[in-house]
């Protein structure tokens, strides 16, 4: 191995040098001096901290001056700071990333290498946060990456969960919950700031009074208050060392120990108020079904948006600015309903802690506040029943009531013949058990309301905030979802990259919506060609090793890799895709001399804990799996493989290995999806429906590198309205007849015939998502993907373009559209 002279190093260069000799060194202080101990007696987690500290060195300087001239220094008229208010951030594994966008990691792998280190082992030790469920977090961490590589100035504010999203294990097929103790080892890329902690305020009464110059004014007097703990965490851009901060507020108790209850003997009560506090950001997302965990959630919800506004006003404050021209410089952007309470906490402390008339703070907040919602679905825009939310908040019910009296006489005024538009649009929901309706909330509140694809836009302005819409259609934009080229290629995909670097420069990396399309130009290039295809085969090869190691099943490299990885729900139509899995295997059973090529079906994802539908649902696929699997007279054409926990760190490895992409759900349920576009930017074809971003990938890499099946939105609402029937579509297909009568006879399941039997029922009595109706379209769809990739020249062709035209999909030109058209000082006005 190399030997590397770390003798006479400047002391400078030991925290910021990039050569691996600097690297070295300062690997071997931080081992020494951070974690105590030596190569001799160092376990893998100390190695990894002392990197890990060794990589932060080099990022902290530029982070601190970042820091320092957006709270500090004058900000270019052009920019307001962004504050992106999110309930969940999946950031993903940090060291790999920082190395590449440092452009340290060929010096690393040769300062590791001279100490006979794996990198590789060191950068799988990382433990993932698991601060989100799935695609809403991911899309804020990819967010935070774009914002610093375009050097907009930003926060991103969010919970620094204990406990974050559980990890998955199978047993006998079904999904176990196992806490994810994401903290355990430690975490080298947070800063804990507690000298710019803050109060927060819950339960308790109000207390109206006059001040001194005859002005009622409402006193807010708590039954609790807990303090927020900023943890600060750089987000780095590529090569650029500008930084966004990701600060997740951790909840502390103001006193944690109480002397006089622990000197009269009562050890427990002295703690009371450190657990109960410390139970706030304890876990993500609990359990709702009942009221304590609803509570709870309110709670959570409340207590980041309060700690996030007040350190924006902090930071205002610091500044020598006035509370008046808030809104001239900070833009806040609420990602989905979780933190549309940021309407009356703003407005509330306008009113009653600045002393602001209500007609000039309600212009502060609309001004500042803009809401991106996420969702298709109804039973998602969030409420909270009345009587809770008043107990937790009961300044903020009050500031609500008076939102919602000054709005609904606008409405009144404005819509004077249509009597039922009030209760449509009022924030409080006055049918049966009354509640507090979040969404409306957050678009009465705002000055922008946007989707998140062509396609969910234009459904929010014609079904879901049609009466918004009509109030004021000015509000209304779509920004596409995109995602970041240098977590989904550069880090995940380095061989791609690579090649991608050696044919069009190393540009793309950060200019990836304007630069992608450059490959185009060698889709005819046999040397490209070939390098391409080596680059899929090496991907595959590296996930075939993954999933043997962890599952113990072999697969072939050969097969046509068939990937569907995301959140498990009814609405993406897992069961849909297990609907072909079944038709497939049933006609290798008839006929195993078929002529179709090799396929490798890979399930991934998790289910709520408390969704019993999509739990069972995982529990099918791999009975199915067991059974396909080990039928050694068609195994060689089929298998399926669930991958256990699914996350960002495996899915490093599952995107840049995917052939297809199962992009399946019914048309008008998915807002956007950004699973599609990390497989489309690493050369997997889309097998989709018209749903979501599928409509305007189908456009970009063209409707012939796209395999289209389903049912359009229209014809969707159609068949609803006119009374859906699924057993009208079983009963004319006899290979739907035979794949439930398989089921329900307990051919999955060893003979037991009542475990599937919901799942049976679901389908065939509901099927909510139209399955059914969809199933011919798709397996006909899905024999022409085994046709296509049977000529492997032209899959190669289509791979290629549709990575080449992937370029909007960026969430570079996400966040360029959101500066644009929401962000910019000439919005909100």
């Amino acid at each position: 191995m190399p030997k590397i002279d770390i003798g006479n190093i400047p002391v400078n260069k030991v925290r910021t040098g990039t050569d691996a000799k600097f690297i070295t060194r300062a690997f071997l202080d931080n081992l020494y001096y951070a974690q105590g101990v030596t190569l001799i007696n160092a376990s893998r987690n100390d190695l990894y901290l002392a990197l890990s500290l060794t990589v932060r060195d080099r990022m902290l300087s530029s982070w601190s001056k970042g820091l320092h001239d957006v709270i500090e220094s004058e900000i270019s008229k052009d920019y307001k700071i962004v504050s992106y208010l999110s309930a969940e951030f999946l950031p993903g594994p940090h060291l790999e990333n920082n190395l590449i966008c440092l452009g340290m990691l060929e010096e690393t792998k040769k300062a590791m290498e001279s100490l006979a280190i794996d990198l590789d082992e060191l950068l799988e030790q990382e433990e993932e946060p698991g601060l989100g469920n799935g695609g809403l977090g991911r899309l804020a961490s990819c967010f935070l990456d774009s914002l610093a590589t375009q050097c907009i100035p930003a926060f991103g504010y969010g919970i620094r969960y204990e406990f974050g999203i559980f990890d998955q294990e199978l047993h006998k097929g079904s999904q176990v919950e196992i806490t994810d103790k994401w903290l355990y080892y430690g975490n080298p890329w947070e800063m804990a700031k507690p000298e710019l902690s803050q109060e927060v305020y819950l339960g308790g009464f109000t207390k109206g009074y006059t001040d001194k110059k005859g002005k009622y004014r409402v006193n807010w007097i708590p039954g609790r208050v807990v303090k927020g703990i900023p943890y600060d965490t750089p987000i780095i851009g590529y090569m650029n060392r500008n930084y966004t901060t990701m600060r997740l507020w951790k909840a502390e108790a103001i006193e944690s120990f109480d002397f006089q209850e622990f000197n009269v003997g009562d050890y427990y009560a002295a703690v009371d108020e450190k657990v109960a506090s410390e139970t706030i950001t304890k876990v993500l997302y609990p359990n709702d079904e009942t009221d304590a965990g609803k509570q709870l959630r309110l709670i959570q919800q409340y207590f980041f948006v309060s700690c996030s506004l007040k350190d924006m006003i902090r930071i205002h404050y610091f500044r020598n600015e006035e509370i008046k021209t808030f809104d001239r410089h900070f833009t806040i952007q609420m990602n989905d309903t979780h933190p549309s309470i940021a309407v009356a906490e703003l407005m509330r402390i306008l009113v009653d802690d600045y002393h602001m008339n209500w007609d000039k703070a309600w212009r502060i907040t609309r001004n500042t506040l803009a809401y991106t919602n996420h969702t298709l679905l109804p039973e998602a825009m969030e409420k909270w029943q009345l009587d809770l939310f008043r107990n937790l908040l009961p300044r903020h019910l009050e500031i609500i009531y008076e939102i919602n009296h000054r709005f609904l006489e606008q409405v009144r005024v404005k819509f004077p013949d249509d009597n039922g538009m009030t209760y449509r649009v009022s924030i409080i929901d006055e049918a049966g058990c009354k509640y507090v309706r979040m969404a409306n909330l957050a678009c009465i509140g705002s000055h922008s309301i946007n989707g998140v694809a062509v396609l969910h836009s234009e459904l929010l302005k014609k079904h879901l905030l049609n009466d918004f819409y009509r109030l004021w259609p000015e509000k209304f934009f779509n920004v596409t979802n995109g995602v970041t080229p240098r977590r989904w290629v550069a880090v995940c995909n380095q061989a791609l990259s690579s090649l991608l670097t050696e044919y069009i420069g190393e540009d793309w990396i950060n200019q990836y919506h304007t630069k992608i399309q450059e490959i185009e130009r060698f889709v005819k290039d046999k040397s490209f060609r070939k390098r391409w295809q080596e680059v899929k085969l090496k991907n595959k090869t590296r996930l075939a090793k993954w999933v043997r190691k962890h599952t113990g099943i072999e697969i072939s490299t050969d097969a046509l890799f068939d990937v569907q990885v995301k959140r498990i729900h009814e609405y993406k139509r897992q069961h849909l895709n297990l609907l072909h899995v079944l038709t497939l295997y049933n006609k290798l059973k008839d006929n195993p001399g078929l002529d179709v090529p090799p396929r490798i079906v890979f399930f991934g994802g998790k289910a709520a804990p408390g969704y019993d539908m999509a739990k069972l649902d995982i529990r099918l696929i791999n009975a199915i799996g067991s059974i396909i699997n080990n039928d050694d007279e068609i195994n060689h054409k089929l298998k399926v493989v669930f991958i256990p926990n699914f996350n960002v760190q495996n899915g490093h490895l599952v995107y840049p290995a995917a052939d297809l992409s199962e992009q399946i759900s019914l048309a008008g349920k998915e807002a956007s999806g950004t699973g599609n576009m990390k497989f489309g930017m690493n050369g997997a074809l889309t097998i989709g429906t018209l749903d979501g971003a599928n409509v305007e990938i189908r456009e970009e890499v063209g409707a012939e590198n796209f395999f289209l099946f389903g049912l359009t939105t229209e014809e969707v609402f159609t068949r609803k309205s006119t009374g859906y029937d699924p057993r009208k579509y079983y009963d004319k297909n006899n290979m739907l007849q035979r794949i439930f009568g398989q089921v329900s006879s307990g051919y999955y399941s060893g003979g037991d015939t009542l475990v599937f039997r919901p799942w049976v029922d679901s389908l065939l009595y509901r099927d909510e998502y139209m399955a059914l109706a969809d199933y011919q379209s798709y397996v006909d769809c899905q024999e022409l993907v085994g046709n296509t990739y049977l000529d492997r020249e032209k899959w190669t062709t289509m791979s290629i373009l549709n990575v080449a035209r992937m370029g909007k999909f960026s969430s570079d030109r996400s966040i360029l559209e959101y500066l644009k058209n929401i962000w910019s000082p000439a919005n909100g006005k």
